[in-house]
């Protein structure tokens, strides 16, 4: 099973689907349009854990809700930035590629590639 966390109006996440949908033709995908069903805390917490690296890794530093929530400060915890992503999901990095408990931020495209490769 493949997941696709996705924002339809993104470019990179449109060329995500397109490559996951070329490459597996036998494989189940599911495609969570995160805008519409926002990701709980505990959903969030375990992406990360499959991305590896730090949390400011899957979050949007240049959305303008970033700076207004204050996210940039010094001191924020990681608690307060799971939980402004559910409130804000804009903040939530396009397109999520998950497959077989490990997951890829697939800006660039290839990430997604080797991701299925």
């Amino acid at each position: 099973m493949i997941t696709i966390y996705h924002n339809p109006r993104c470019s990179k996440s449109r060329a995500a689907c397109e490559l996951v949908s070329a490459s597996t033709a036998n494989e189940p995908v599911e495609v969570i349009e995160y805008l519409k069903e926002p990701l709980t805390v505990d959903q969030l917490q375990a992406l990360h854990a499959m991305l590896g690296g730090p949390l400011l890794d899957m979050i949007r530093t240049g959305e303008t809700e970033y700076t207004e929530l204050g996210l940039d400060a010094l001191g924020v915890t990681d608690d307060q930035l799971y939980e402004a992503i559910v409130r804000h999901p804009i903040l939530l990095q396009r397109p999520i590629v998950v497959r077989d408990g490990r997951a890829v931020i697939g800006r660039p495209t290839e990430n997604v590639a080797a991701l299925l490769g």
